[in-house]
């Protein structure tokens, strides 16, 4: 299965953030970005892009299931993955977390650690913070994890297990403490009582730079859940544009998505819930229109609900075989310029190019149920070498996912109490 991820991005509360702050909006932090810790200036551009497409390969298992303040944070893109800063405890130390809609446990890498990656920032020492606590094996937010137990060496304390399908893992004590996020109003928002994973064996695909993830999917643990908004919206700046310029993703009432040229396509209740489910109809290239098919049949099934998870951390696009081919087929036949080979073997439709003005790509329009978005050149094709530009959307026989390079300059929004998730085009550098 050929996988890509450019960008590559938290039962109960006894408080709501909605009510007391209204939103915020918080810096997302492109990992591959002078902004982020991973950035390596001895790589070029091509060379972080074909890394962010390899990611998308174990990024994509991931989603196979394993046997008037107003508050925003920046969310960093880490070749693949994006990041935010956060700080947590008291007194407050700041950790570097993949912001993930794809996942829902809260976790950070903390003292003792019996098995741990490497990680730059500072482990996170429990004992020295005034607010912490952990949460006992009876709460409600210890039977929301899939696997939980009590440790003969850890009292009536949570110790939660929580793997992906990548095989990476994270495992440790449930605990409550106090976040501190900062805002673009210059003023951080103080968030008590967020359920997390205070990580004492951790492993896996993970880098030195972070400290662990923030979960943002539709499950019960996830940090939007806990917000008690069921409101956060991003918008991702394309990776052509000036790099030090960081994306961002609002929370509560700064994430409504409204107005002129804003269209709303449902959320789709399945299992598991953590994830992001759409109804893909159809996809039109130029003026032909193609109905969604399966990989197992060739008949159009358009009428199949949850056809599609999207996900701000997997960068490609990745569609059921047999649509893909046809989706190919007529940019084979709209684009006339000299097809040649990726020679990183990722990708598979390219097109000698040397400059953005000698190739004509007509806009690619996502029929989403109720929510047609139009997808520009810089959404579906990158410049993957000096003279070569390649389609990113790829073929997928396992999970079909609407990436981040797909969304980039579109002000996205999910509502997960009206069961929506809104499109708007942007100009995300502004």
């Amino acid at each position: 299965m050929a996988l890509a991820a450019i960008v590559a991005c938290f039962i109960l509360l006894s408080f709501s953030a909605e009510a007391s702050y209204g939103g915020f909006t918080v810096d997302l932090i492109q990992r591959d970005s002078p902004l982020s810790p991973w950035y390596d200036s001895s790589t070029t551009h091509f060379d972080r892009l074909h890394n962010a497409f390899r990611r998308s390969i174990s990024r994509a298992h991931r989603f196979i299931k394993p046997s008037t303040n107003t508050i925003q944070s920046k969310i960093v893109p880490s070749g693949g993955e994006y990041l935010m800063n956060i700080s947590i405890g008291t007194p407050p130390v700041e950790v570097l977390g993949i912001a993930d809609t794809g996942s829902d446990l809260i976790w950070t890498q903390c003292k003792p650690c019996k098995q741990c990656f490497n990680q730059n920032p500072p482990l996170f020492d429990p004992k020295r913070s005034s607010t912490y606590r952990t949460v006992p094996c009876q709460s409600n937010s210890c039977s929301n994890l899939e696997e939980a137990s009590c440790g003969a060496d850890r009292g009536d304390t949570c110790v939660y297990s929580y793997r992906y399908g990548d095989r990476s893992f994270t495992r440790g004590s449930l605990a409550q403490e106090t976040f501190t996020i900062g805002s673009a109003s210059g003023r951080p928002v103080s968030l008590p009582k967020i359920i997390f994973g205070c990580g004492h064996e951790n492993g896996g695909t993970f880098d030195e730079s972070g400290s662990g993830l923030i979960g943002l999917g539709g499950g019960p643990l996830s940090f939007i859940s806990q917000l008690n908004g069921g409101k956060f919206s991003y918008c991702l700046v394309p990776t052509s544009a000036k790099s030090s310029i960081a994306s961002k993703i609002s929370f509560g009432t700064a994430a409504i998505v409204s107005g002129t040229g804003a269209v709303s396509t449902p959320l789709v209740s399945k299992q598991p819930d953590t994830f992001y489910y759409l109804t893909l109809e159809a996809i039109s290239v130029g003026e032909k229109e193609l109905s969604y098919k399966t990989s197992q049949s060739t008949k159009a099934v358009a009428s199949s609900e949850g056809n599609i998870i999207i996900d701000s951390g997997t960068t490609l696009t990745l569609l059921p075989p047999g649509f893909y081919d046809e989706v190919v087929s007529a940019l084979e036949v709209a684009i006339n310029v000299e097809r040649v080979s990726d020679p990183k073997g990722v990708l598979s439709l390219c097109f000698r190019s040397k400059s953005d003005h000698d190739i004509d790509v007509p806009v690619i329009t996502m029929h989403f149920s109720g929510a047609d978005v139009k997808l520009n050149a810089l959404n579906t094709f990158a410049r993957v070498e000096y003279d070569m530009v390649c389609f990113t959307m790829i073929q997928s026989e396992d999970v079909a996912i609407f990436g981040n390079l797909a969304q980039m300059n579109f002000l996205v929004g999910y509502d997960v109490e009206e069961r929506t998730v809104s499109f708007k085009p942007a100009d995300c550098t502004q």
